[in-house]
This record gives C-alpha cells, sequence and structure tokens, in this order.
C-alpha cells in the first residue's frame, strides 16, 4: 500500500508560556521583542491560559481528526493518508514535516493550511516553503491554495452562526436586529494593489454563510492588525463596534470566518478585548463557536485533499 503524506500546516503557537519569548522573536524574523512587547503578550497569553497552555492541542486534535476523516473518506484501495503538521512561526516548522515525510520514505504529497482564504502574503508564504522542501527531498507535491466557498464549510458556519442567533432570541432580542460581524485577521493593506484575492474571498464566505443562515443584517470587519508603519486593512472591530454603538445597535454577533480554531486571536482579540469594549458601549456581544474539529470542516479538508492529490 502507497502512503501518500498530508502536509497540515498552520501559523502556529508556543507549547508553553516559556517558549513564548522564541515564538515571537520567529515571527519578527529573528529580532527579539523588547521587554514591553514580550510583556505586553505574555500578558494576552496568560489572561486567555492562566499558565495552563491548551492552544496547541487544538492544532493536534485537528490533524489528527482529519488524518481519521481523511482515510474513512479515501477512495483509494491501494493507498492511505497519513499527516503530518508544519508549522509557520513554532516547531515542528513547515520544514520539519516535509523532513519527516521524506524520512518515512514519502515520494507524493498534498498541502494544505488551516486556512480557508488564500492571500499571497499568508498561504502564499507557506507553500513556497513547502514547496522548497519538498524539491529538495525529491518529494512531488500539490496544495490545496483556498477552500474559502466549499459547501460543507459553508454550512458549518452558518450551523454556528443559526445557533447563537438563537441565543439572542431566548433572551429577548429580535433577530434581524441582532447585527452580525464577520471577521478575519488583517493584512498589510498594499495586498490589494497587488490584486491579491484575500479581501474578496472572504466577503464571498460572509455573503454565502449568510445567506445560508438567513441573515441580512450583517458586515465585514478586521481584526489583530499587526503593529508596524504601514497601513493594515481596516475598520478593526473595536472600531466598529463603536460605530455600531452610534446606530443604536444593542446586539452584536461575531463570526471570525477568516479562523478555524481557538487561538490567542480568537479567544483574547475577541472574547476579552471585544467584549470589554462592547461591555462600556452597553452592548452584548457574543461569538460563534471555532470550528476546531467540527466533522463538516474536516469533511471539506477532506475533500480538497482528495480532489487535489488525484492522479
Amino acid at each position: 500500500m502507497t502512503t501518500i503524506g498530508v502536509l497540515v500546516m498552520s501559523y502556529g503557537t508556543p507549547e508553553s508560556m516559556d517558549q513564548i519569548e522564541a515564538y515571537y522573536t520567529h515571527i519578527r524574523r529573528g529580532h527579539p521583542p523588547t521587554e514591553d512587547q514580550l510583556k505586553e503578550l505574555t500578558d494576552r497569553y496568560e489572561a486567555i491560559v492562566g499558565g495552563v497552555f491548551p492552544l496547541r492541542a487544538n492544532t493536534d486534535n485537528q490533524v489528527a481528526a482529519l488524518q481519521e476523516t481523511l482515510n474513512r473518506m479515501n477512495p483509494y484501495q491501494d493507498k492511505r493518508f497519513v499527516c503530518y503538521q508544519g508549522l509557520k512561526h513554532a516547531s515542528p516548522f513547515i520544514e520539519d514535516g516535509v523532513a519527516e515525510m521524506a524520512k518515512d520514505g514519502i515520494k507524493e504529497a498534498v498541502g494544505i493550511v488551516l486556512a480557508p482564504h488564500y492571500s499571497v502574503m499568508s498561504i502564499g508564504g507557506y507553500i513556497k516553503r513547502a514547496e522548497a522542501k519538498a524539491a529538495e527531498h525529491g518529494i512531488v507535491m500539490k496544495f490545496v491554495k483556498s477552500y474559502h466557498l466549499h459547501p460543507q464549510l459553508i454550512e458549518a458556519l452558518a450551523k454556528r452562526v443559526s445557533a447563537k442567533l438563537e441565543q439572542f432570541v431566548e433572551a429577548g432580542a429580535l433577530r434581524d436586529k441582532v447585527r452580525v460581524l464577520f471577521s478575519a485577521h488583517s493584512l498589510p493593506a498594499k495586498i490589494l494593489e497587488m490584486g491579491d484575492p484575500y479581501q474578496d474571498q472572504l466577503l464571498e464566505t460572509s455573503r454565502a454563510v449568510a445567506e445560508k443562515a438567513g441573515v441580512t443584517s450583517w458586515q465585514f470587519t478586521w481584526q489583530s492588525a499587526g503593529r508596524t508603519a504601514e497601513p493594515w486593512l481596516g475598520p478593526d472591530i473595536l472600531d466598529t463596534l463603536r460605530d455600531l454603538s452610534q446606530e443604536q445597535i444593542e446586539d452584536v454577533l461575531v463570526a471570525p470566518v477568516g479562523f478555524v480554531s481557538d487561538h490567542l486571536e480568537v479567544l483574547y482579540d475577541l472574547d476579552i478585548e471585544a467584549k470589554a469594549i462592547a461591555k462600556e458601549l452597553d452592548m452584548r456581544l457574543e461569538r460563534i463557536d471555532s470550528l476546531n474539529t467540527d466533522p463538516l470542516y474536516m469533511e471539506t479538508l477532506s475533500d480538497c485533499i482528495i480532489s487535489t492529490f488525484k492522479p
């Protein structure tokens, strides 16, 4: 039986509090953070994990669930799929995942990122690194570039939006009066001049989810922008909440469609930071549950991998 490697790539997160500095230094291309920057990031992790560190387990669980789903959906009797993890900013790095495949004698592989929307600055970077390492080891590798409109993905997200809207209704809100904010990680605004598809794909996902969930009151906003001199895509969700307060919107549901699991940008930027602003504005803010290992999401990934592998 032939083994087909699957490189499951994601941004990565430190495995413990004492690895935060090394992680942050890698993100900053080898430049260590200042004391203040390190303290701020450490405080954010402390606020969401309280010294216990479950974040890395989210990705590990996704990779394990994906391997199980892939082999259940596998149409090839003479082949099996084995998943390897490759992280952008933490060990095992993308290159480590490819090297591990080579060590196991794998000749053919598919790469996929745990992020549905393509940008040359995000997914493009992952693919470039994996391609270079695969070429070094003589592994023939194909890639899933995006899956932002996959029917199962849209269904999984729409179910989550509908479930939370029901909670608003149970609490006495009118469903159509709840503003749904679809969000994703901001990127430098220069991607728009490059004709990058990231923003368009996010809007397409948002529109499809809103349609499926029967939502008419929605808009798109950005979050978690980097702190650099160059402008990033906006408006930021914190500014959007202030604008909604001016519109007398009292109920807000955030659907971070650009993220597929619980990590810092969701658990801190939304659940702590955005909630604090909403509270100040006397606004109720809730967030949809993350996809994590949702069977529909695992089927989305499996379907894309099997279709891309097709001999």
